[in-house]
């Protein structure tokens, strides 16, 4: 064990989790109407307890407790074997454990943005939890856990170059984000504005800061690929949330502050996978084409398509991750063949696993609430509270 990089790792391990909680349930939150912000809390916090524990049951076995080409088998449910004593590289296996399970977390939270206020609850959860495991867990393996699609798997001795979840996290997440939306049909309310911009700014912030522990923690180690990777996450956020506000200022006359700060969000998908494998200066670049990329993608998904993404989930997250895996082939970090390869056979797997999660579980639960608690908002009619009281 080296303690430097076990500190590292402990504090990056709480980064993660500060980006879920509180930073992307305020994200999300602030974005959608004022009758349904508790809802969103709600979703973003109990996938944050469900994925811990089924990460704890099966996740962690799945994704890293074996050599299987498509998942690590079922040696490790429930931590068994594992000690305060067993070792992952320099890392207790029990802190990398953790680390890993923020990533868990993460994962499914992503999907909230596309069907909020509209969704049945009991769905979310069912569907979060399944996801988790027959998609994420999985995913990872292949990638991460030394499956199929890493060195020495079916692309040849260089396998997928994924540094912090382009293909793993963000690619599956947005796919299975459009697949979910599709199937909820749009919202009967499309045009109402966000409710609360300061919240958004004050997620992403939260977001910004915790994705160091996204990025630079991948490096699993206290070193100065962690430091680059921190470096250009930061200047990748900074190129995309200005390339994003000069787009839209270009294109609409004005920079808004939700336009800013979803840029940010851009820029930070963007790099994430490419995050341990390039410099300031191709972060700048992957970044400022994030910035506009990316927002041409949610104008296409909103107005060329009859799916209501309603937060840009796949617009944002899944074009920035697949842009930025591409990257690493274009700047020579990784091959053209396991780079694409990777994003289609990950691509076909999400979509066709997803479908059929969505449709089990829409057999089994109210995939959606009723036209009245759509009105009303689910804080209300589903929990049972309320965001604001303007009497008290």
């Amino acid at each position: 064990m080296n303690a430097a990089d076990t500190a590292f790792i402990l504090i990056a391990t709480a980064l993660v989790l500060f980006m879920t909680l509180p930073g992307l349930a305020l994200f999300y939150g602030g974005l959608g109407r004022a009758r349904n912000v508790l809802s969103v809390f709600m979703h973003c916090f109990a996938i944050a307890a469900l994925m811990s524990v089924l990460w704890l049951a099966a996740g962690y076995s799945i994704a890293f407790g074996g050599e299987g080409a498509l998942w690590g088998g079922i040696g490790k449910l429930f931590l068994h074997g594992v000690t305060p004593e067993s070792l992952t590289g320099s890392l207790p296996e029990i802190l990398f454990f953790a680390y890993q399970m923020t990533f868990a977390v993460i994962t499914p939270a992503l999907i909230v943005g596309a069907y909020v206020e509209r969704v049945g609850f009991s769905f979310v959860l069912l569907f979060s939890g399944l996801w988790m495991l027959v998609v994420y867990a999985p995913v990872a393996h292949m990638i991460w856990g030394g499956g199929m699609l890493a060195d020495g798997g079916i692309f040849g001795a260089t396998g997928v170059r994924d540094f912090a979840g382009g293909i793993v996290v963000h690619e599956t997440a947005g796919l299975a984000a459009l697949l979910v939306a599709y199937a909820l049909g749009p919202r009967k309310h499309k045009t109402t504005p966000p409710h609360n911009p300061g919240m958004v700014m004050i997620g992403a912030g939260m977001l910004w800061v915790g994705w160091f522990g996204f990025n630079g923690g991948s490096a699993l180690a206290a070193n100065g690929q962690a430091a680059m990777a921190i470096t250009v996450t930061h200047l990748s956020a900074a190129a995309a949330s200005l390339s994003w506000a000069a787009w839209e200022r270009y294109k609409f006359g004005r920079a808004s502050l939700i336009g800013l700060v979803t840029g940010t969000i851009a820029g930070l998908a963007s790099i994430t996978p490419a995050s341990g494998y390039v410099g300031p200066v191709a972060a700048l670049f992957i970044g400022g084409i994030a910035g506009v990329l990316c927002q041409e993608a949610v104008l296409l998904v909103k107005h060329r398509t009859r799916i209501d993404d309603t937060l840009d989930v796949f617009a944002v997250h899944g074009v920035g991750g697949i842009f930025g895996t591409i990257m690493v082939a274009v700047l020579g970090a990784g091959t053209w063949t396991a780079q694409l390869g990777g994003l289609a056979v990950v691509g076909i797997w999400t979509a066709v696993a997803s479908w059929a999660l969505i449709k089990l579980c829409a057999a089994l639960l109210p995939i959606r609430v009723d036209l009245e608690s759509e009105v009303n908002g689910l804080d209300l009619s589903v929990h049972g509270e309320r965001a604001y009281d303007i009497t008290s």
